[in-house]
C-alpha cells in the first residue's frame, strides 16, 4: 500500500528535523572536546572534516542513482546518532 504524498512529506520533514536536533547536540559535543585543544582535538577535527566530504560523495552519489531524498537523511541520521554516542561517552579517570 502506498502512502499519501502528504504523509511521506510529514515523514520527510520529521526526519529532517530529527536529524538537526541531533546534529546540534553533536556539533556542541564537538565544540567541547575541540576547546580542550591537543591531540585528540585534532583528530576529531581531521575525522569531521573527511566525514562531511565522505558524507557529501555519498549523498550524491545515491541521488544520482535514483535513491530517495528520505533514503539520504536516513543515512545521515545513522551518522550523527553514531557520533552522538561516541562523543557523549565519558572517559574513564585515571586512578592515581
Amino acid at each position: 500500500m502506498k502512502r499519501h504524498p502528504q504523509h511521506e512529506w510529514w515523514a520527510l520533514s520529521s526526519d529532517i528535523f530529527s536529524a538537526n536536533l541531533a546534529a546540534q547536540r553533536v556539533i556542541a559535543l564537538r565544540l567541547v572536546k575541540m576547546a580542550k585543544g591537543g591531540a585528540a582535538a585534532q583528530r576529531e577535527a581531521d575525522k569531521m572534516v573527511s566525514e562531511k566530504m565522505t558524507a557529501g560523495i555519498e549523498a550524491a552519489a545515491k541521488l544520482a542513482m535514483g535513491g530517495s531524498l528520505g533514503s539520504v537523511v536516513r543515512h545521515y541520521r545513522t551518522i550523527v546518532r553514531a557520533n552522538e554516542k561516541r562523543l557523549s561517552v565519558r572517559p574513564k579517570r585515571r586512578r592515581g
